[in-house]
């Protein structure tokens, strides 16, 4: 089967980068949907970095600061967990710009203890594979199955959905071997378990 693959650009002003204002050196993130109009734009101290991809973030060492273009939260919370500096967003659809909140990052790292907690008690896991392009990697799945000491089960989708999880009532926790942001109950990221 052949996948097309077409952009959905935004048309959105970016009016939002005149309130833009950042002490120090920054890199330009943004999403597909923005980044055809950021990469021709010049901010003072900016550097574009280019397009995130849900996990993959372009970075730089010499950084002060990262300022994501976009909307939502899940972007900005992923490049502060990555790189460990503070975030800026300028969102293009509610004209808005602000410091990403350290208690968002914060309530995010609580969260991720709790499902650690519950994956280290767990006695049967689900491993969650996807088919998507760019996020099916079965040799790392299958080295993370052999690795682990727990009962477990390899579960093959394109979309994770939590409804579908609660047809397996006896798996105690997943793991997510896809999009690690994925915001699910019981559900972590294989990233994140740092095995």
């Amino acid at each position: 089967m052949r996948i097309l693959h077409i952009p959905a650009e935004s048309n959105i002003s970016l009016e939002v980068l005149k309130k833009v204002k950042i002490p120090g050196k920054f890199g330009v993130l943004t999403t597909i949907q923005h980044l055809n109009q950021v990469k021709n734009i010049r901010l003072k101290n900016g550097i574009f970095l280019g397009q995130m991809l849900g996990c993959y973030i372009p970075k730089k060492s010499n950084l002060d600061y990262y300022l994501y273009i976009g909307t939502g939260k899940f972007h900005p919370i992923e490049i502060a967990l990555e790189t460990k500096k503070t975030v800026y967003v300028a969102n293009p659809l509610t004209n808005q710009f602000y410091k990403l909140d350290t208690k968002e990052i914060g309530d995010y790292q609580k969260k991720l203890k709790g499902k650690l907690s519950k994956f280290y008690m767990a006695k049967k896991v689900g491993i969650i594979i996807s088919t998507k392009p760019g996020q099916l990697n079965l040799k790392q799945v299958l080295g993370f199955q052999k690795s682990l000491k727990k009962e477990s089960f390899l579960f093959l989708t394109d979309n994770i959905n939590e409804q579908e999880l609660e047809n397996f009532p006896d798996i105690d926790i997943w793991v997510n071997t896809a999009c690690p942001r994925i915001e699910i109950k019981n559900v972590i990221a294989l990233k994140d378990l740092k095995l």
